[in-house]
């Protein structure tokens, strides 16, 4: 995988394909190969660019990390590519960055993709819960817990009903960076809420995706962005839970790419 260097830190990224540039902003606690099944399917169409995110996979984590900067990093890496204006997706927390992006560079963005994620300010009980397990991690490493929240991650009858995927989700969180992990859930507790300051101002085509059975993000927070989004359409994707990429890839694909076509052909859907 190629590197740049963007704020100091190396992000490894993948470049697939040619044509109109998306970005896919993968999830916590993962890195760019969850975006394998779309990466087969978007590249035939468009130029898909897959970061690892500071902190995961083969990206480089520096010693102080604001929420903030994961989308700097991501906008850095644009600009090497010299991209200007592309489409933008991301998944739970990488939801969330897309957000802070469009917050940080929004006549940049073509379009907006949220799938599994929400914009609102965590709870007092959530907000601690994420440090908590940031001190786990560091203390534990990664093993226990990704054993615990595969079982959230998916549809808990997909852990064996879909073993290729249940493997690749476990194989990601496993080989995750405790610290990485870690900082990423210190710095994500500290966010802006978005549901007030970002999306009143977005006015670009947006699509919002979640999994029927999404027990991170229940369909109930889809809703709740589809409602205060000027120009969104909202799919719920069945018999998957918080990753539909992954456990109904086919589904989740064809929605991406309808909703592309229709911008391409109209500006809208």
């Amino acid at each position: 995988m190629p590197v740049i260097l963007a704020n100091n830190v190396k992000i490894y990224y993948k470049l697939t394909g040619q044509g109109d540039p998306i970005l896919l902003v993968h999830g916590h606690p993962f890195d760019h190969t969850m975006w394998a099944p779309q990466i087969a399917s978007f590249s035939t169409l468009y130029q898909v660019i897959t970061p690892d995110l500071r902190g995961y996979g083969k990206s480089g984590l520096p010693k102080l990390t604001r929420f903030e900067d994961y989308a700097t990093d991501l906008l850095a890496l644009m600009e090497a590519l010299e991209v200007d204006r592309f489409h933008l997706a991301g998944l739970s927390q990488g939801g969330q960055i897309i957000m802070e992006i469009f917050r940080q560079a929004p006549k940049r963005i073509k379009s907006l993709i949220f799938a599994d994620t929400f914009a609102g300010m965590d709870t007092p009980e959530v907000k601690q819960g994420r440090y908590d397990t940031a001190d786990r991690l560091e203390k534990e490493g990664m093993d226990s817990y990704s054993n615990e929240v595969i079982y959230k991650m998916l549809k808990p009858e997909h852990v064996s009903s879909q073993p290729e995927a249940a493997a690749h989700v476990l194989k990601m969180m496993k080989a995750s960076s405790p610290k990485g992990a870690a900082t990423a859930l210190r710095a994500r507790a500290e966010r802006i809420d978005y549901l007030k300051v970002v999306l009143p101002t977005i006015n670009i085509p947006t699509l919002v995706i979640v999994g029927r059975q999404d027990e991170f993000t229940p369909v109930a927070k889809a809703e709740e962005l589809q409602q205060n989004l000027q120009n969104c359409k909202l799919v719920v994707i069945e018999d998957a839970g918080h990753l539909p990429n992954l456990e109904q890839p086919n589904a989740f694909n064809a929605a991406v790419l309808d909703f592309l076509k229709g911008i391409s052909n109209s500006g809208s859907f």
